[in-house]
């Protein structure tokens, strides 16, 4: 049976020039499959400091799929072997933290792209079953994602814009501050304005920045620009459980 490739949603709603939600703390496949019906772009998974394992990947990548969703995982070093086999499990989509030089940026490129354009082991793993042209079609469905979370990492970041194929930029806040000596102080006069620093950076150089967002940020940073969004599931959570019992408590 002949298939086409599954499309990767937030891939082409940034390169359409819109703007792309994806939710972090939803890990199981039941929940990710329940979560479906609200339309958002992507899950993001957490796999450098949360719990998915790889022999979870695949029926979270299934569930994602289920909906149109974009299977966004983050992976906990920057590895090409680790990178590749994540995509090969089923993601649509790799974070690479703590990217802090051009040449590391490169390396995702490498681990993350068949050839000629990376390096990427030649394998489909289960988003090819069927699809006939697969290598010659899963780059374009493969997104690429870049953690500029250091200090290092915005002092080098006219170099680490120059790789292409890197899709997003993303600033993260928490080990930004913490780089700059401001451990559990992201929201630090100072942290906050290099990180504002770099996202304008990354927009004004026609890149894709990324961003952390609240339910109360979002509409300011897509104001600003950011296209690519990250908002945790548990301010959700926090938010409902504290509304939920001040009513039934009164």
């Amino acid at each position: 049976m002949d298939m086409q490739i599954r499309p990767n949603r937030v891939k082409r709603k940034l390169a359409a020039g819109e703007v792309a939600c994806t939710v972090c703390g939803i890990s199981s496949a039941d929940d990710i499959e329940a979560f479906g019906p609200n339309d958002f772009d992507g899950i993001w998974v957490e796999g450098e400091h949360g719990a998915a394992e790889p022999a979870q990947i695949t029926n979270i990548t299934r569930a994602c799929d289920i909906w149109g969703m974009t299977s966004v995982v983050r992976i906990n070093r920057n590895d090409q072997n680790l990178i590749y086999r994540t995509l090969d499990l089923g993601a649509q989509a790799i974070v690479v933290p703590h990217v802090n030089t051009r040449e590391e940026a490169a390396n995702v490129v490498e681990g993350g792209k068949f050839g000629p354009i990376g390096k990427r082991g030649m394998f489909g793993g289960r988003q090819s079953y069927g699809v006939e042209d697969y290598f010659s079609v899963a780059n374009d469905e493969t997104l690429l994602i870049v953690l500029i979370e250091d200090i290092v990492a915005v002092q080098n970041l006219d170099e680490i814009l120059t790789v292409d194929h890197i899709d997003v930029f993303f600033v993260a806040p928490s080990d930004l501050a913490s780089s700059m000596g401001h451990t559990g102080e992201m929201n630090h006069p100072e942290a906050v304005e290099v990180m504002e620093g770099a996202l304008r950076k990354i927009e004004d150089s026609g890149r894709t920045a990324g961003a952390l967002a609240w339910n109360h940020t979002a509409e300011k940073l897509v104001d600003e620009g950011i296209r690519f969004l990250m908002t945790p599931a548990q301010g959700w959570l926090a938010e409902g459980a504290t509304d939920f019992l001040k009513k039934a408590r009164k």
